[in-house]
C-alpha cells in the first residue's frame, strides 16, 4: 500500500503541537510557496492533482478557486469543519490529532485566491477539535505563520474559529454561510449565490472541507505527480457491524470488498454482509451484488450511489432493513430546515408511514405510498437534504421487499436476530 500522508502522524500524542510538527516537514510547503510560488501555480498543482471535494459533493477544488474573482477587493476562505453526516469522523480525527495540517492547507487556499480572513465553521459538539484548533492558532500565530506579512512575505492572513449550533443543514454550504452570517441555518437560492461569487458576506468565497484542505498540504508539499501516486489518498470512516471499525487511509478506487473484509476484518462474528452505506446515510444503499464495485465517483455513481463523505456503514444479516431505513428518514425529518414543501412534508408523511408498518398496522398499499412519495421528492428538493432519502428508500424496497411483506403480513420484523 502507499505510504500514508493525511493520518501519517495521527497517533503520534506530540503530533497537535506545533514544534513537532515543524520537526517533521510543516508549514515548508507554506513558507516555499509564499516566496517562491504564484497564486496561480498553487492552483495549477491542485488541479494537477486532481483533487476533489472530500465534503461530498466531489467537485474539483482547483476549479472552485477558478471561479473566484481574481481581482475581487475582499475575498474569504470558509472551512466546512461541520461534519454532520452520520457515520463521518475523518475530519474530527484530523483536527484533533493533527490541526496544523489543517491551519497549513488554509494558508495556502487562502494565498491561493487572495484572500486575508479565513474562518473554520466547527460543529458545536467538537469540543475536542475546538481546543486543539484554538491552541494551534495561537501557536502559529505567535510564530508569524498567521498575522501579518506571513513567513516575511507581504501576504497576511488572520484565521477566526466559529462553533456552529448543532443544525445539519448547516453542512450544506449555503447554509453554513447563513449560520455563519448570524441568521438561521437555511440554503440560498443558487443562482445567485453561488459562494465563488456571492458568498460570506456577498463576497468571492472559496469554502472547502477540512479533509479538502488537508490534501491540499501534501500536494503543495510533495507535489502534484507524486501526490497522484498515492491514489490519491481517500478516508473512510468505516463503522458498524465490521471486526475493526476505524479510520482507513485507502487509495481512491479500492473496492469495497477490500475495503470491508481485509482492511477493516470483515463482518464481526463470522456472520454475512447484508447493506452498507458507503458515503454516509445520504448515499443510496449497497447490497451484495455491489461487493465488487470501486469505491470512486464514476463507479459508484453508475450503480447510483455516491462517494459521499467516505462513511461507511455497514449491516450484516441481522439487521432489519425497513428499521434502518425508518430511522434515516427520522434524521431527516428531524434535521429538515423546512423551507422546501417536499422535504418538509415528505419527510413527515415517510415517517408515518414506517410508524404504521412498524407498529403493525402496515397495509399493502403503503409500499406503494412509499415509493410514489420518494418519487415525488426526487428532483423537487430546494438542497441535497430532501434528495438524501429517496435513494436508500427506493433501494430498500427493490432489494430487501420481503421484509416489508413480513411486517405488513405478520405485524413484526422475519430477520434473525442476534442472540
Amino acid at each position: 500500500m502507499p505510504e500514508k500522508l493525511l493520518t501519517r502522524y495521527i497517533h503520534e500524542p506530540d503530533q497537535a503541537d506545533i514544534t513537532t510538527y515543524i520537526r517533521r516537514g510543516g508549514y515548508e510547503a507554506a513558507r516555499r510557496a509564499l516566496r517562491e510560488l504564484t497564486p496561480e501555480q498553487i492552483i495549477e498543482m491542485v488541479d494537477q492533482a486532481g483533487l476533489r471535494g472530500r465534503g461530498g459533493a466531489g467537485f474539483p477544488t482547483g476549479r472552485k478557486w477558478r471561479f473566484v474573482p481574481k481581482h475581487a477587493p475582499v475575498k474569504y476562505v470558509v472551512v466546512n469543519a461541520d461534519e454532520g453526516e452520520p457515520g463521518t469522523f475523518k475530519d474530527r480525527t484530523l483536527m484533533e490529532r493533527d490541526p496544523h495540517q489543517l491551519l497549513e492547507g488554509i494558508i495556502l487556499a487562502s494565498y491561493a485566491i487572495g484572500a486575508h480572513k479565513a474562518f473554520i465553521y466547527l460543529r458545536g459538539e467538537f469540543y475536542g477539535a475546538r481546543r486543539q484548533l484554538q491552541r494551534a492558532i495561537a501557536q502559529a500565530t505567535e510564530r508569524g505563520f498567521l498575522g501579518r506579512n506571513i513567513f516575511g512575505s507581504d501576504f497576511s492572513l488572520d484565521v477566526v474559529l466559529h462553533t456552529g449550533a448543532g443544525a445539519y443543514i448547516a453542512g450544506e454550504e449555503t447554509a453554513l454561510l447563513e449560520s455563519l452570517e448570524g441568521k438561521r441555518a437555511m440554503p440560498r437560492l443558487k443562482p445567485p449565490y453561488f459562494p465563488a461569487v456571492m458568498g460570506l458576506y456577498s463576497q468571492p468565497t472559496a469554502l472547502n472541507n477540512v479533509e479538502t484542505l488537508c490534501h491540499v498540504t501534501q500536494i503543495v508539499r510533495h507535489g502534484p505527480e507524486w501526490y497522484k501516486e498515492q491514489g490519491p489518498p481517500v478516508l473512510f470512516s468505516v463503522s458498524g457491524h465490521v471486526a475493526r471499525p476505524g479510520l482507513y487511509e485507502l487509495p481512491l478506487g479500492i473496492p469495497l470488498r477490500e475495503l470491508i473484509f481485509s482492511h477493516a476484518g470483515g463482518i464481526r462474528g463470522g456472520r454475512r454482509f447484508k447493506a452498507c452505506f458507503p458515503g454516509g446515510s445520504s448515499s443510496m444503499l449497497l447490497v451484495e451484488e455491489h461487493l465488487d464495485v470501486p469505491m470512486d465517483y464514476e463507479s459508484l455513481a453508475r450503480v447510483g450511489s455516491m462517494l459521499g463523505s467516505g462513511a461507511v456503514i455497514v449491516m450484516d444479516e441481522t439487521t432489519c432493513m425497513v428499521k434502518v431505513i425508518a430511522r434515516a428518514v427520522e434524521f431527516y425529518r428531524d434535521e429538515s430546515c423546512g423551507k422546501c414543501t417536499p422535504c418538509r412534508e415528505g419527510t413527515v408523511w415517510l415517517s408515518q408511514i414506517f410508524d404504521r408498518i412498524l407498529q403493525g398496522r402496515g397495509r399493502r398499499e403503503d409500499l406503494d405510498l412509499l415509493e410514489s412519495i420518494a418519487r415525488n421528492m426526487t428532483g423537487t428538493c430546494f438542497c441535497p437534504l430532501g434528495e438524501s432519502v429517496p435513494p436508500s428508500l427506493r433501494a430498500s424496497l427493490l432489494y430487501f421487499h420481503d421484509e416489508y411483506e413480513a411486517h405488513i403480513r405478520t405485524g413484526r420484523c422475519n430477520v434473525l436476530q442476534p442472540v
